[in-house]
């Protein structure tokens, strides 16, 4: 696991454990001085440590842009009105004026995902590949953000083209596969019955809040089914590829990599040990990998849906025949024409 990745689940597991700390020894009232004590301590690991390691474990290590910081300053800010005692919580009253306007931007986001996927389904309709491909080719790396943006909205037609096999009938045939856990029947099994069993309780745990909150939560994670069945398609059948020219791998939905067959400037085949290559790009689930691709730039790799978008300039994979793209990405594009005809 690459180091910038280690920050983001340990800064998760952090927050989490931050923010149950503080409400579960948050003071009711501040009679004391050991009461107001308590409450300045946590709200300095609210407003001061979280931030701070916002700042490096996420923004600073993942080359993240500097306005996300706001993200853990409104959270503290919310957690903090729902659980300080009642002369300090009026202070984050704002938090909770802003209640209605997420109500409406969470119905525009509901209407704005029903339109997406009518759309996308229609463009999707006659497509041989993944959309993302188009986003990859359309936008310059030199815009990231309005790039990222794009990758993440492109998913939600992606979504529907590999969870429904009628939509992916004419996809380009795979050229290897990588063994992926997202890939087997078990692992997506789980996942549906834990994504259900997720929506149902946060409907019950938001219910008593708000019902229509608590609808419009509990059917955007029930939604996530369709992502869930495309995550385990993507995996099984077209992990790897090739479409005009370009080397597709995916990480199952999660990590998406396009790369030019003209930019791959050398693939070796061999035994890579996985606990030397903890800050290089790994795909497939195995201790040793197969194949190293190296290439002649930086080329984007697109984790987290898009949202965390990291360049290399090489991978490692595990496949499953791996003398069969060494010898497909070693090929000029003249002799492939040749083969075809």
């Amino acid at each position: 696991m690459r180091s910038a990745i280690k920050l983001r689940v340990s800064f998760l597991v952090c927050a989490i454990a931050c923010f149950w700390l503080g409400v579960h020894f948050t003071p009711e009232t501040l009679v004391t001085t050991s009461a107001e004590i308590l409450l300045a301590s946590i709200a300095a690991v609210y407003f001061v440590l979280l931030p701070i390691l916002y700042w490096f474990w996420i923004i600073k290590a993942g080359k993240q842009p500097k306005w996300k910081l706001l993200l853990i300053f409104s959270l503290s800010s919310l957690v903090a009105r729902l659980s300080f005692p009642a002369e300090f919580a009026s202070y984050f009253e704002f938090v909770m004026w802003v209640r209605y306007p997420l109500i409406a931007v969470l119905l525009v986001i509901e209407l704005y995902l029903v339109v997406t996927v009518i759309r996308g389904l229609w463009q999707a309709r006659s497509l041989k590949g993944d959309p993302r491909i188009g986003v990859v080719e359309q936008y310059d790396a030199s815009d990231e953000k309005q790039r990222s943006l794009a990758m993440v909205l492109a998913t939600e037609p992606a979504n529907w083209l590999y969870a429904i096999p009628w939509f992916s009938r004419n996809h380009v045939t795979a050229l290897a596969h990588i063994p992926l856990l997202s890939s087997r029947v078990w692992h997506l099994l789980l996942m549906l019955v834990g994504c259900i069993a997720l929506s149902g309780i946060s409907y019950y745990l938001i219910a008593s809040w708000n019902d229509i909150v608590a609808l419009i939560v509990s059917s955007i994670i029930a939604y996530s089914v369709i992502l869930l069945v495309a995550n385990y398609r993507v995996s099984k059948h077209y992990s790897l590829y090739i479409q005009d020219e370009k080397l597709v791998i995916n990480n199952g939905l999660w990590g998406f990599l396009l790369v030019p067959l003209n930019l791959v400037e050398s693939a070796e085949q061999g035994e890579f040990d996985k606990s030397a290559l903890a800050e290089q790009l790994c795909i497939g689930r195995a201790q040793h990998f197969n194949l190293k691709l190296n290439f002649a730039t930086d080329v984007t790799y697109f984790g987290s849906f898009g949202h965390l978008p990291e360049d290399f300039t090489q991978v490692y994979l595990a496949v499953d025949s791996p003398e069969t793209v060494i010898k497909r990405v070693s090929l000029d594009p003249e002799d492939v024409t040749k083969q075809v005809a």
